[in-house]
C-alpha cells in the first residue's frame, strides 16, 4: 500500500478516461434499482455528507497504479478498461437522495462507454503528482457520480496506469486484483483475441443480500450485545489507537500523514509466519506484536481495537469488486502475558471469539444501539489490518510492474494501520494524525513491531536448526 507521492510517478503524456457525458446524462433518467446500498456504503456516504456540511472536504478514495511495458495502444487499453468495467456491476451503480433516503440506480451493461481525453504533456513528476491527486479528489468523490477516474501516463517505452475509486465501490482486495485483470484484457486486445466472458458475482447483489440479513436482527441480538459491552469498556466510544496522538478534543479534524516501511524481508516474514502458524498464522502474530507495542508505549493492560475481516464468505464473491469488509471488536489483556507465546494465545482466543461478529455490519449495530455516534470523521475507529497478498493473481510481478495499492491521505483523527505480506516481505503502512505526538508514538510502535518480528523470526530459525 502507498500514496501517490511514493508510487514512482514519472513524467509523460497524460490521458484520462471517464464515463461518456451522454451516459452520465442518461443515468439521470434511470429508474430506481430496488437493491439497497450496503450498510457500509450508506454509512460512508452519510459520513462524507456530514463532514462536508461541517465545512471540510475529505477525499477518501482508494486506487491502484501499475505499469504497462512497451509502446501502448490507447484504443486497446480503452477496450480493456471498458471490458473490465462490464465485469463489475458496482462501477455502473450509484446513489441519489430522495429526502433523507439513499436510492440506488444502475446502468445496463450495454450503456457503458468511456470518454478519452488527452490532457497533455507533463515534464515534472511533482506537478503531475499534484495534478493527479487533485483530479482524483474531485472525480472519485463519495458525493458525486460517477465516482471513479482512469488515467495513463504514456511514454515511448510504456505507460503507467492510475485508477481511483470512491471507497464505496472497492476494498483493498479489489484494487489488488485489478493489475492482473487489466493486463490480461490488454494483452488479449493486442493479440486480437476475445477473452471469454467470466461470470463475476455482483457486489450490488451482495449488498441486497447482506442488508436483508442485517435487517432481521434487533437490539436484543447477541452481536449487538457484544458490541454494546465492548463500547462500554471503551468509555462509550469506538476505540482509537491507545497512545497519545496529540489530538485537541475541541479542535478541527486534523490533517493526516502517511508512514510506510518494509518491516522485514521475505526470509524474515517466512520465519515469523512459521513461528506463528501453530497459533493461527501471521494475522495473530501481527496483532500480538502491535498489542505488545501499544502496551509498552501506553502502559495500558488491555489493548482494544477493531480487526477487519473480509466478508467474501462464499466462493462466488471471490473475484468480485466491492467493499467486502466487516470489523470485529477485539480485546487483548496483554498485561497478563508473560511472553510472546502467551500473547499469541490471547490473540488467537480473542479472534476466534469475535471473528463472526464482523459479518454483521457495524453501521447496523450502531443504529440498533441508539447511541449518538454522529460521524464527524471518515474513520469510525482505529484498525489494524493484515492481508496476505501472495495468492492474488500476478502478485509475484508487482515489483517489476511498479504496482501499488493507493490510499488517499487527507484528514482524520484515527490511526489506520495495514500490514501486508508481499513476496518481498512484510510491509507496514499507517495513516495517522499529523501531530508530533502521533508521529513519534506510531513510529515507535512500528519499530517495536519490527523488533518483535525480527526476534521471533530468529528464535524460530534457531529452533528449526536444532530440529
Amino acid at each position: 500500500m502507498s500514496d501517490l507521492q511514493r508510487c514512482e510517478i514519472r513524467p509523460g503524456r497524460l490521458v484520462e478516461w471517464t464515463l461518456h457525458p451522454a451516459v452520465v446524462d442518461a443515468a439521470r433518467d434511470l429508474p430506481d434499482d430496488a437493491r439497497p446500498p450496503a450498510y457500509v456504503q450508506e454509512s460512508h456516504i452519510r459520513t462524507a455528507r456530514t463532514v462536508r456540511e461541517d465545512g471540510l472536504f475529505v477525499p477518501t478514495w482508494l486506487g491502484t497504479a501499475f505499469d504497462l511495458p512497451g509502446r501502448v495502444e490507447l484504443d486497446v487499453l480503452q477496450g480493456a478498461l471498458e471490458a473490465w468495467m462490464l465485469r463489475h456491476e458496482t462501477l455502473r451503480s450509484g446513489f441519489r437522495w430522495a429526502g433523507e433516503e439513499m436510492r440506488r440506480f444502475t446502468l445496463g451493461a450495454d450503456a457503458v462507454a468511456l470518454h478519452r481525453e488527452d490532457v497533455g504533456e507533463f515534464g515534472d513528476a511533482v506537478t503531475l503528482t499534484r495534478y493527479l491527486q487533485d483530479r482524483f479528489d474531485v472525480a472519485a468523490d463519495a458525493l458525486t457520480w460517477p465516482n471513479f477516474l482512469f488515467a495513463a501516463v504514456v511514454r515511448d517505452d510504456g505507460a503507467s496506469v492510475y485508477m481511483a475509486f470512491d471507497h464505496s465501490n472497492v476494498d483493498a482486495y479489489s484494487i489488488h486484483r485489478i493489475v492482473a485483470e487489466i493486463h490480461e484484457l490488454y494483452a488479449a486486445g493486442l493479440d486480437g483475441r476475445a477473452v471469454a466472458p467470466r461470470p463475476v458475482a455482483s457486489y450490488v447483489d451482495f449488498c441486497a443480500s447482506e442488508r436483508t440479513d442485517a435487517d432481521r436482527i434487533d437490539d436484543t441480538h447477541q452481536v449487538v450485545s457484544r458490541w454494546r459491552e465492548f463500547i462500554a469498556r471503551c468509555d462509550g466510544r469506538l476505540p482509537n489507537f491507545p497512545v497519545d496522538l496529540g489530538l485537541d478534543p475541541e479542535g478541527p479534524l486534523p490533517e493526516q500523514r502517511f508512514l510506510q516501511e518494509m518491516l522485514v524481508d521475505a526470509a524474515g516474514a517466512a520465519a515469523f509466519e512459521a513461528y506463528c502458524r501453530p497459533y493461527g498464522g501471521s494475522l495473530v502474530g501481527v496483532v500480538a506484536a502491535v498489542a505488545l507495542a501499544a502496551h509498552e508505549i501506553s502502559g495500558l493492560d488491555v489493548y482494544r481495537t477493531v480487526v477487519p475481516f473480509h466478508t467474501r464468505v462464499k466462493s462466488r464473491w471471490a473475484d468480485s469488486v466491492g467493499w467486502y469488509v466487516g470489523g470485529a471488536p477485539v480485546e487483548i489483556p496483554v498485561g497478563r502475558a508473560t511472553d510472546f507465546d502467551d500473547t499469541l494465545d490471547l490473540v488467537r482466543s480473542a479472534l476466534r471469539d469475535t471473528r463472526t461478529l464482523s459479518r454483521m455490519p457495524i453501521a447496523r449495530v450502531l443504529r440498533l444501539l441508539g447511541a449518538d455516534f454522529r460521524p464527524t470523521s471518515p474513520d469510525l475507529y482505529s484498525i489494524v489490518s493484515f492481508v496476505d497478498s501472495r495468492g492474488i493473481p500476478g502478485a509475484e510481478r508487482w515489483q517489476e510492474l511498479k504496482a501499488y495499492g493507493l490510499i488517499r491521505v487527507s484528514y482524520g483523527d484515527q490511526v489506520c494501520a495495514w500490514v501486508t505480506r508481499v513476496h518481498e516481505g512484510l510491509q507496514f503502512a499507517c495513516r495517522l494524525p499529523d501531530t508530533d505526538a502521533a508521529h513519534k508514538n506510531m513510529r515507535r510502535c512500528m519499530e517495536l513491531v519490527r523488533e518483535r518480528i525480527v526476534a521471533v523470526a530468529r528464535e524460530g530459525e534457531t529452533l528449526a536448526a536444532r530440529g
